[in-house]
């Protein structure tokens, strides 16, 4: 197994979160000086000019993205007119958004249990999602909120014309659901035990 191919899954895989030179050896199981030939190679590879991705160190990271000279398609996909339909990540971190605004990208992760990133960036670019300042929270991370575009594109006069969501009755029914169970004992079979 070629362990520059598993290295370029890894990077992958972590996304935007990247992969520290320490985590590559423990996962590889090789030396610092093999891990960095190893990216080394990976990157030099990249840096052809059929290639649409590279190789950078940001953040104590290393992390796969595009390269800047290709920034004009990216824009170009990302508010493309025909592809005005929403995907149902995107639907559901927009409800996220709009029923807690404003709020953080973390706090989104948090509730959807997966990475936001690249959903929040496409609804940036489509208008429906913008910033709105910082958190106070540690590292000041940027608060997100729906637009008026928003509302447009649902029909909504104001945020407060989003279809009401009874919560307590939400959790009530998810905690009963947990010690109600869908079989029923046969009573007969119960007898012969």
């Amino acid at each position: 197994m070629k362990l520059e191919g598993v290295l370029e899954g890894l990077l992958f895989v972590q996304g935007d979160e990247g992969i520290t030179l320490e985590e590559i050896c423990k996962i590889l199981e090789v030396s610092m000086e093999e891990a960095k030939s190893l990216l080394m190679n990976l990157k030099k590879a990249y840096e052809n000019e059929d290639r649409g991705l590279r190789i950078r160190f940001l953040g104590n990271a290393f992390k796969l993205t595009t390269k800047e000279e290709h920034r004009a398609y990216y824009q170009k996909l990302l508010t493309q007119e025909n592809s005005s339909s929403l995907s149902p990540a995107a639907l559901e971190v927009l409800a996220i958004v709009a029923y807690n605004e404003p709020i953080t990208r973390v706090e989104i992760d948090e509730m959807r249990g997966l990475s936001s990133d690249y959903t929040l960036r496409k609804l940036i670019a489509k208008g429906l999602i913008k910033e709105a300042g910082k958190s106070t929270m540690p590292g000041r991370p940027n608060l997100y909120k729906t637009t008026h575009e928003f509302l447009d594109y649902f029909g909504l006069a104001t945020k407060e014309d989003l279809p009401k969501i009874d919560i307590e009755s939400e959790k009530n029914s998810e905690e009963q659901d947990l010690f109600t169970s869908i079989y029923k004992e046969d009573e007969k079979i119960l007898e012969k035990v």
